[in-house]
């Protein structure tokens, strides 16, 4: 089982300690890419955008990099998976 399948079911497990890096590798298995929002008023706020401009709109999260369950939830339904 390759390291992406195995993050693939850990994810699909809700768990309670899925990194952002994680997450970011997980969407980025989805073509889902980083638009940068770098700029003075960027925040803490993430767009990932497909090749069909679909977009997911995140909060990255702070001060611990762990992702909350509602959130990992919303994108597997997102996702369809």
């Amino acid at each position: 089982m390759s390291k992406i399948e195995k993050l693939l079911l850990k994810f699909k497990s809700v768990p309670k300690d899925l990194t952002w890096d994680e997450l970011v590798k997980i969407l980025n298995y989805y073509s889902y890419f980083e638009k940068s929002t770098k700029g003075k008023t960027g925040g803490s706020r993430r767009k990932f955008v497909n090749d069909n401009i679909d977009i997911i709109s995140l909060h990255k999260p702070h001060p611990r990099n762990i992702v909350k369950q509602y959130v990992i939830k919303q994108l597997i339904e997102k996702l369809e998976l």
